[in-house]
């Protein structure tokens, strides 16, 4: 089969590698669309993996091929979704199937092989089916739709509420996408790309609830539009220092702060910001990956039935569809920012 291996940083061929061999409990997915992740690049051409070679690439979609010996047969030719977390089932969390929060987990596309390839192999355990009324491109967005909505679920949001995403990437514009879709009518939005206004009001957002922070100082911004109070929720999904502290001093007293962001840096907050947080009784939280877990309340199924139901559409987000043998061209536009996108996906046959 074709892949794209990573040899080591920087060092990524197209090549033929053989096809995985699975083991009794996993089955084949033949790849048909696979999303490059914001990850994935500093992956490739900066900070490296846990070893080489590596194929990496986890948000994809496909069709299952072939399957161990103890999976019934049923399931070939199924078009499915893939959770590329791979739990250890032994820890406390995955005792509690809170299989995101596994002390020891294997996943896809990082620390073994992943999509950027023809073929996967899959824990059966990992594979959500998908009806024949979502799209290959769309069950490729079940991951970062997963993560967007167990964001989002850390707080109880009421429709009254009033909430700052700053930080419009692929998980800032799914969270966006959500609470549109939930009907909130106080969102304001932080972006500083063309395209993140663009998108932000195809969602529903007015111009006037977006801050363009390349001309108009955000603090000013939403201190305007909450009577200097700040909004009851604020998603930082950006990871930076200055944001973070941003967060806080634009969070209502009472607030609740969501990070959502992977660090660029350390994360350190001066004396007055760390008052703020103590003397405002401001909720923090961290958010990390997504429940999946084959009940109906998980993540992954959540976001499965509004799909379902057309109460979403992110197929708007893909900007760019690239034929497999073409994919490379995709993580140079967002390694080099050298065209504006929002979800670069490669599309196999």
């Amino acid at each position: 089969m074709k892949a794209y291996v990573l040899h080591k940083i920087n060092d990524l061929r197209f090549e033929e590698v053989e096809i995985p061999e699975i083991n009794d409990d996993e089955v084949l997915v033949k790849v048909k669309a696979v999303g490059i992740c914001g990850s994935d690049i500093p992956r490739i051409y900066k900070t490296g993996t846990y070893h080489y070679p590596l194929i990496a690439g986890h948000e994809f979609s496909g069709e299952i091929v072939d399957c161990g010996k103890n999976i019934d047969r049923d399931i070939l030719n199924k078009c499915v979704g893939v959770f590329p977390l791979i739990p250890c089932k032994r820890c406390m969390p995955c005792q509690n199937k809170k299989y995101e929060l596994c002390r020891s987990y294997d996943y896809i596309g990082s620390r073994r092989n992943g999509a950027f390839a023809e073929y996967v192999a899959v824990p059966y355990n990992n594979i959500i089916e998908i009806p024949p009324e979502i799209s290959y491109e769309e069950a490729a967005m079940l991951e970062p739709m997963g993560v967007a909505v167990h964001a989002i679920r850390r707080f109880d949001i009421k429709e009254t509420d009033s909430v700052t995403i700053c930080g419009l990437g692929t998980i800032g514009m799914f969270i966006l996408m959500f609470l549109c879709e939930k009907s909130l009518k106080n969102v304001y939005v932080v972006g500083n790309k063309d395209i993140q206004k663009e998108y932000a009001l195809k969602l529903g957002i007015s111009a006037d609830n977006f801050c363009d922070s390349r001309t108009t100082d955000a603090q000013n911004f939403i201190k305007e539009r909450t009577n200097g109070n700040g909004t009851d929720i604020f998603f930082e999904c950006i990871g930076k220092n200055e944001i973070y502290s941003f967060a806080v001093n634009n969070t209502a007293v009472g607030g609740k702060i969501c990070l959502v962001g992977n660090p660029y840096s350390d994360m350190l907050l001066d004396r007055q910001i760390y008052w703020k947080i103590l003397r405002n009784q401001l909720t923090i939280t961290g958010t990390w990956n997504s429940s999946f877990n084959h009940d109906i309340n998980d993540d992954w199924h959540c976001v499965l039935e509004k799909l379902r139901n057309g109460l979403i559409n992110p197929k708007i987000f893909i900007t760019h569809k690239l034929p497999f043998n073409e994919l490379e061209n995709g993580f140079h536009i967002m390694k080099d920012k050298s065209e504006e996108y929002i979800k670069i996906m490669g599309i196999l046959s």
